[in-house]
């Protein structure tokens, strides 16, 4: 099957009456590293869905609005969370004013209602609403782009137009803090055994492994020691990793105190549990070529492609 090979226009080409289901990607969260397309479709969006998370990053620079006396109250009385009205009424959410008088519902998403946002969103795109669905990261690296997809198989929504719109990955992130590890051919793989068992998941890391692949884990809360101990067996144990917590988050990071990274081997990565601190938190993996490079400033990891130097520029 394939399609027509054109670019998605988003609103413009939807069908009158009929708005766009925007699935955003926002990189790290902060303003700063989110890219233009991004901070432009959520600021204009008719309603925004959003972690309480991410809500309070897309304010520092007025991509939503500032937190409304509703939403104050809501969470400061009764004990509700900010962004919502009540659990009772989530997908009300709360309409936000921005200075030049435009409005913006914004409705608080979680993790246990991925389903039911999902089919909130196919309906406000029904009735005329452009929706900016909130995705950490990029919504196709571990995000939400697949489930909006799904759902729509699943309702039979396939009259409303949804468009991806990317953002900067962990992976990605990560790498710029630690220097060049991705120079190479690289990969991903999720530690989460939530869709799939660990068998399944350690046969991914051999493969990955013996590839010569250099590797960035996510969800690392998740059995990071147990995947360590798997490359190992197919990868020396000098081989540079870097521990990555909360890249491009600055002071903002949520797992330690700010973004951080520390450089290590695989031998000895999981001497370091304190400096794994859950969400935030992945894991790049180096192969033989890759080097630990240093100037007058810090240390970084590099791989060079294909294994070529300055004479091969």
């Amino acid at each position: 099957m394939t399609g027509n090979g054109s670019a998605p226009g988003g609103a413009d080409d939807a069908p009158d009456g009929m708005g766009t289901l925007y699935v955003v990607g926002i990189g790290p969260g902060l303003p700063h590293a989110m890219t233009q397309r991004a901070r432009d479709v959520i600021r204009h969006a008719d309603c925004v869905i959003a972690s309480n998370l991410y809500q309070e990053f897309l304010r520092r620079d007025g991509t939503i609005p500032p937190e409304s006396r509703t939403e104050e109250a809501a969470a400061t009385d009764g004990g509700a969370a900010v962004g919502s009205v009540d659990d009772a009424d989530w997908t009300a959410g709360n309409v936000g004013t921005h200075p030049d008088g435009e409005t913006v519902e914004i409705v608080r998403s979680s993790m246990g209602q991925q389903i039911e946002l999902a089919r909130e969103a196919f309906e406000r795109v029904r009735a005329g609403q452009d929706v900016a669905h909130v995705s950490g990261g990029d919504p196709n690296v571990y995000g939400k782009s697949d489930l909006v997809y799904l759902m729509a198989d699943e309702d039979d929504a396939d009259d409303v137009p949804i468009e991806i719109v990317p953002g900067v990955t962990a992976a990605l992130g990560g790498a710029a803090m630690v220097g060049a590890p991705l120079s190479n051919d690289f990969c991903t793989i999720s530690l989460s055994d939530k869709w799939r068992g660990w068998e399944e998941i350690a046969e991914k890391l051999r493969a990955a492994a013996v590839s010569g692949f250099t590797i960035v884990l996510y969800n690392c809360w998740r059995d990071y020691e147990r995947a360590i101990e798997v490359l190992r067996e197919h990868r020396t144990d000098d081989a540079p990793v870097a521990i990555v917590n909360d890249a491009g988050r600055g002071e903002a990071g949520r797992n330690l105190d700010d973004e951080t990274y520390t450089l290590t081997t695989l031998g000895e990565a999981t001497d370091h549990d304190d400096e794994v601190g859950g969400m935030g938190t992945s894991l790049v993996v180096g192969t033989h070529e890759t080097e630990v490079w240093e100037n007058d400033y810090d240390r970084f990891l590099v791989t060079p492609r294909g294994g070529r130097d300055v004479d091969d520029f």
